[in-house]
């Protein structure tokens, strides 16, 4: 019998060398059955599993065995059991601490955390902020038409403004989301370096006044009678040679003087598809910078259905009357939503998300992920305040309220 520290020595080796595997199977079981069921399995039985996958006489029976008590080797063998015995337990508990820690649902988004470096941050009332500009030139996306030179150039002067403490895959989701609501852009690829410089590549809009009509709408310029202050967005009555019809209008042009005046373009809040599931008032929103009507004798361009446009092209006299569209509770709702925490936010669903192909109804949002989903666009038209039965596609926009923290969870779903 070698002598004592030998002994010992030689039951660390052996302990370790036979406890390598049970290890790994009490850190697999910790960590699978914390992770996927929530649950902790007794330490002692998956200690007792791993020591008789070690093979040593039947597990924790061995210490009591007499082929163990009565060998010349019992000393070297019980240091080697107690090895076992420890490692497992120890790999079981680290197992189950991962198992509870690790996120249920792990985006790329938040593997690739990227952060902006700390000298282009600046203080602003005690908060980091950051300036991000467009460097180089602003490219064409492959499959796309060419940006024209005037919009290239637009997109190139831009700048923004975010908080420092958002990772740059945000501030990418933001920049293409400002981008794309601001010149109506079909597409548009994002990248931003730590020294917060923006490469940026755009497709440019596909339409120009068809994009603000509903289906079955056609569009109409004629000379009338417009009341001042009239601007793009309202809903008019139609007055032409005596007859009336319902109509939005799109555009006014001053025709006694050389200066348009029209409104600028604005961006479409939400456009409907016409059919049921559309709210009441689903007409594009208004530039709040957008300039109104003189008033008098003016070129103007509504939107009507098909036959009173007709009509109208024919028409001699026509005056225009805008309608009420009494108080815009919209924006005392998105005031008191945002004193409560609540934010706004565009997602748009990944072709890999598991979003797509299902209905909202199927997702269940509101339960599963603490967000309200208010409104979507597919095939380019938005619908409001959707249905269960809507469908969502790969591509589609969504535009989401609820808590900070619920929003970025989702927002790795969506993607």
């Amino acid at each position: 019998m070698a002598t004592l520290p030998v002994e010992i020595l030689y039951g660390l080796y052996l302990g370790v060398l036979t406890g390598l595997v049970p290890a790994l199977i009490a850190w697999l079981l910790g960590f699978g059955f914390k992770y996927f069921t929530g649950i902790t399995i007794p330490g002692l039985g998956v200690v007792a599993l791993g020591v008789t996958i070690a093979g040593l006489n039947g597990g924790l029976l061995a210490l009591a065995d007499p082929s163990l008590t009565g060998s010349a080797n019992q000393l070297r063998l019980t240091i080697a059991l107690l090895v076992v015995l420890m490692g497992t337990l120890y790999a079981h508990g680290q197992g189950d601490k991962m198992g509870a820690a690790l996120p249920k649902r792990i985006s790329l988004r938040e593997l690739t955390k990227r952060t902006l470096s700390a000298d282009v941050v600046e203080l602003v009332g005690g908060r980091g902020q950051v300036e991000i500009s467009v460097v180089g030139d602003v490219g064409d996306i492959e499959g796309y038409p060419p940006l024209p030179s005037a919009l290239r150039e637009s997109i190139h002067t831009e700048t923004w403004t975010f908080p420092a403490d958002l990772p740059l895959v945000e501030l990418e989701s933001r920049i293409e989301a400002a981008l794309r609501t601001e010149y109506d852009l079909l597409e548009v690829s994002a990248s931003i370096d730590e020294r917060a410089r923006a490469t940026i590549a755009a497709a440019p809009p596909t339409s120009g006044l068809s994009k603000h009509l509903r289906p079955g709408e056609r569009a109409v310029s004629v000379e009338a009678l417009v009341p001042t202050g009239a601007a793009r967005g309202d809903d008019v009555t139609v007055i032409a040679d005596g007859r009336r019809f319902d109509a939005r209008l799109l555009g006014v042009v001053d025709t006694e003087s050389d200066d348009a005046q029209t409104v600028a373009d604005e961006q479409p809040v939400a456009e409907s598809d016409g059919g049921e599931d559309a709210a009441a008032d689903d007409s594009p929103g208004i530039d709040a910078t957008a300039q109104s009507a003189a008033g008098g004798r003016a070129r103007v361009t509504i939107a009507l259905n098909r036959q009173s446009a007709q009509t109208l092209v024919g028409a001699d006299d026509v005056r225009l009357i805008v309608k009420s569209r009494g108080s815009r509770r919209e924006f005392e709702l998105v005031g008191l939503l945002r004193r409560t925490g609540k934010r706004f936010r565009r997602f748009t669903v990944g072709s890999g998300s598991e979003l797509a192909g299902t209905t909202l109804g199927d997702l269940a949002v509101r339960d599963a992920y603490g967000v309200v989903v208010l409104a979507i666009r597919s095939d380019g038209s938005w619908s409001i305040v959707p249905r269960g039965t809507q469908q969502v596609t790969a591509g589609d926009d969504l535009l989401v309220v609820g808590g900070k923290p619920d929003l970025d969870a989702f927002g790795g779903v969506v993607a």
